[in-house]
């Protein structure tokens, strides 16, 4: 058996090299840019005022109880050139490009204007450099806004626009297919045909897992009995559509588990089979002669859950242009007391509060458990024969 971290680096210097897609700025949110991004202009671009107040020159900072003659007004937009000297102030408004000469911002509130509004009393002093943004403050020329594979926010995207782009070099979102394997299983929806049948609930979970990602497009869901040749169709038809495949159930050792020896016979040779974890352990992964990943996932829904968090999302990451694709993870400490008396790591799943930051393990943890996997928002590994007692620390993964 393979360990986590050898399956996970394996899996990924297996993959291919992401595919450029050209993504609008408005929509550069957890998306992945394959070149650094850097400012072509400075940020602000032009010394501005913070406030809606008056320019003062140096001369007149630091002082009250002064009258200032008006000579003129900056509002926001075009710089209109116009220069401020002593005893002279010039209205001014928020964003306005500075007047030469200008060392300070007065607000209007601290000031008392004439009628006509050709002159100002001082009434609060200013300071030199008062409610002044100078010239790339925020952001210098030529600085890095985003690394190459940085997953990007919407954030990106404000400062991305103000730098003049329009659209930016990113990974293509890998068009992704899922194929549930097994002669039992029914499409929701339907009646089941038969006792002993059961709905097909793999195909849409990993379906939401995949789309709440954000990573991927095009998720394609289908089912395929038991039967070598119409599973081979359904692969094959499947490899020709998608960057990636996802294959839930027939992964073990028994008369009706055909997958393995189905993609063999398409020249699609594991290149490893079972990974040292529970639940889980049946896990599968090769690449097709076209260079498309295939995962082989465990049929019971919590193996499948946890095999696709640890390895496939990572995967589609990767595809997609992260640089560093795996999840996060987050410290806590345990809010009861955690065992695994297991010779295999165990991910458990349970509740994260973020309030407290402590996990409580969640239920019943037998891989077919799906309704305490849906009571849990997070997992947490625990080595081969460990003990956690509470207050002990964790990291723990959250679930999508």
């Amino acid at each position: 058996m393979t360990d986590e971290s050898s399956a996970l680096a394996a899996i990924l210097a297996a993959l291919p090299a992401p595919s450029a897609d050209s993504v609008p700025v408005a929509n550069c949110s957890s998306r992945f840019p394959l070149a650094d991004l850097h400012a072509s202009i400075p940020l602000p671009g032009f010394d501005n005022s913070v406030m809606d107040g008056y320019a003062l020159h140096e001369s007149d900072c630091l002082r009250s109880g002064i009258t200032l003659a008006v000579s003129g007004e900056q509002p926001a937009g075009p710089d209109l050139g116009l220069s401020v000297s002593p005893g002279n102030a010039i209205r001014i408004f928020t964003g306005a490009p500075l007047p030469r000469h200008s060392a300070a911002v007065i607000m209007q509130e601290d000031v008392s204007a004439s009628d006509d509004g050709q002159s100002i009393t001082i009434n609060e002093p200013a300071s030199p450099g008062e409610f002044i943004r100078r010239t790339g403050a925020d952001l210098c020329k030529g600085q890095l806004i985003a690394s190459k594979g940085q997953l990007l926010s919407s954030a990106h995207a404000g400062v991305l626009a103000s730098q003049g782009f329009a659209s930016i070099t990113c990974g293509r979102q890998p068009r992704v297919a899922i194929i549930c394997n097994g002669s039992e299983l029914t499409e929701p929806g339907l009646p089941l045909p038969a006792p002993g049948t059961l709905y097909n609930s793999n195909g849409p979970m990993l379906a939401a897992l995949v789309a709440a990602s954000r990573t991927a497009t095009s998720i394609v869901s289908s089912l395929a009995g038991d039967d070598a040749a119409s599973l081979s169709n359904t692969i094959r038809s499947h490899l020709h559509s998608s960057d990636a495949l996802i294959i839930a159930g027939g992964m073990s050792v028994g008369d009706h588990d055909l997958v393995k020896p189905t993609l063999t016979a398409l020249g699609i040779p594991a290149s490893f089979w079972r990974v040292r974890i529970k639940p889980g352990k049946p896990f599968l992964f090769g690449i097709s002669p076209s260079g498309i990943p295939v995962f082989g996932l465990p049929g019971n829904p919590v193996s499948a859950y946890v095999t696709a968090s640890l390895f496939v999302l990572p995967a589609l990451r990767r595809l997609a242009g992260a640089a560093h694709p795996e999840a996060p993870r987050f410290h806590a400490t345990a809010a009861h007391h955690l065992h695994n008396p297991g010779d295999r790591p165990h991910w458990l799943r349970g509740s994260f509060n973020p309030t407290t930051g402590t996990f409580a393990a969640a239920g019943l943890q037998e891989s077919h458990a799906l309704a305490s996997l849906s009571r849990a928002n997070a997992l947490v590994r625990l080595e081969p024969s460990a003990s956690i007692a509470p207050g002990d620390p964790l990291a723990v993964l959250p679930m999508l």
